[in-house]
């Protein structure tokens, strides 16, 4: 217990340090690379004194590290800006109801996909050598190796113009003790299918790697040749132990709920993160930037650091002091 409160503690010490220097590459970026914020609000009458009026008031004449200090002190504080995109508007009040969006199709489409990973690549895992095997993968391969720009407008075609099942795009939600929920709506299937759809190929094909090598272990034959039933074998002696390194991808699977797909987000018409990180980049809109790069750094830095604790603890193999166990 002692060497992992230890290594919890290296990991905390480091994570600041992590966003500090993401943090300071993406605020160089956006001081330095192409395009100039002022211009977008200026608009198409660009007068040289506005806008070094406008340059002052947003402190863009300090130095940088003056720059980069006030909006890091700002950060802190819950303050994370002014957004350029949507003028006047502070920038957590655009991007967390965004984010809040992309989290539910994410999630839907996360549990769809384990759901149906899982168990694919136990069945082929299972059937080492028969067509079924093959079959399964390469099935689940076909529709991760469609674009989305291709299956999207498939999609729309099918299942919104052709058989009237669904709408087309959009979100709509109702409101369930003072929370808008949309995952609940018709219109959140759509971007749940294409999701899913190209997500099962790489949850199946890992479990089924995963499952070959756990066959292969002493306890497995050692239960089967104890007479246990089949499924009682592949659940508690296969299933249970082959979904131990699943940890590691199921942690960052989470921080990938934050992150919403810029071209269907776009396509049908979400308000979710994705289409305002495009927007934002388009009208370099700096402060909505640093915010989206920052929350996502911390969800990232917070994920990894939970995969490992939980690895400590479901392995004990794993020697936290960074040595050889005694």
């Amino acid at each position: 217990m002692q060497g992992l409160a230890s290594y919890i503690i290296r990991r905390l010490l480091w994570a600041p340090v992590i966003l500090l220097a993401v943090s300071l590459v993406t605020f160089g970026l956006g001081r330095f690379g192409p395009g100039d914020p002022i211009q977008i609000l200026q608009g198409q009458y660009r007068d040289p004194e506005v806008r070094e009026r406008i340059a002052d008031e947003l402190g863009y004449n300090d130095n940088f590290f003056v720059q980069y200090g006030r909006y890091m002190k700002n950060f802190v504080t819950g303050d994370l800006g002014t957004s350029l995109t949507y003028r006047g508007l502070p920038v957590e009040d655009v991007i967390f109801p965004r984010l809040w969006v992309t989290f539910q199709y994410n999630l839907l489409a996360l549990v769809l996909i384990f759901a149906i990973g899982l168990p694919a690549g136990i069945w082929a895992a299972l059937r080492q050598g028969t067509w079924t095997d093959p079959f399964v993968i390469s099935f689940f391969l076909f529709f991760a190796s469609v674009p989305v720009l291709v299956s999207i407008p498939i999609l729309q075609w099918l299942f919104a113009l052709k058989l009237g099942w669904l709408p087309s795009g959009g979100w709509e939600v109702r409101e369930f003790f003072g929370v808008e929920i949309g995952m609940l709506n018709k219109r959140a299937i759509l971007p749940v299918i294409i999701l899913t759809l190209p997500g099962i190929a790489g949850v199946a094909r890992y479990m089924r790697a995963q499952v070959l090598e756990v066959l292969d272990e002493d306890y497995v034959r050692t239960a089967r040749a104890k007479g246990l039933a089949e499924f009682t074998v592949v659940s508690r002696h296969i299933a249970r132990n082959a979904m131990l390194p699943l940890a590691t991808i199921m942690g960052f699977a989470l921080v990938g709920l934050l992150g919403g797909s810029i071209f269907l987000e776009t396509l049908l018409g979400i308000p979710g993160i994705g289409s305002y990180a495009f927007e934002a980049v388009f009208n370099r809109d700096y402060d909505s930037i640093m915010a989206i790069v920052l929350i996502t750094s911390a969800a990232f830095v917070a994920a990894n650091l939970l995969v490992d604790i939980t690895y400590a603890f479901i392995d004990p193999r794993i020697r936290l002091g960074g040595g050889v166990g005694r």
